[in-house]
């Protein structure tokens, strides 16, 4: 499954803001923003995230997936930490 896909299908499932997604193999990498996280624990925004891709996990499409989910606020805050490469 192409990144794009999965980008197409999480921004039109959860209503993102923004959404990155890489892949090595069958291996992704999600960071997610959106409302829908808002008041959610660091395991809920993660479920929420999996729910859409669980049919290509469940077919071995996608093998792997590591989820960094944020509000927009959190992202925001997160963006302080990250330095410009």
């Amino acid at each position: 499954m192409e990144t794009s896909q999965v980008e197409i299908l999480l921004r039109d499932e959860l209503q993102l803001e923004h959404i990155q997604v890489k892949a090595n193999g069958s291996h992704y990498e999600v960071i997610a923003v959106g409302e829908c996280f808002d008041g959610l624990s660091r395991v809920k925004k993660q479920q929420l995230v999996y729910g859409p891709l669980m049919e290509t996990i469940s077919d071995g499409t996608i093998h792997a997936v590591s989820i960094r989910a944020f509000t927009p606020t959190e992202w925001k805050r997160e963006q302080k930490f990250i330095l410009p490469q």
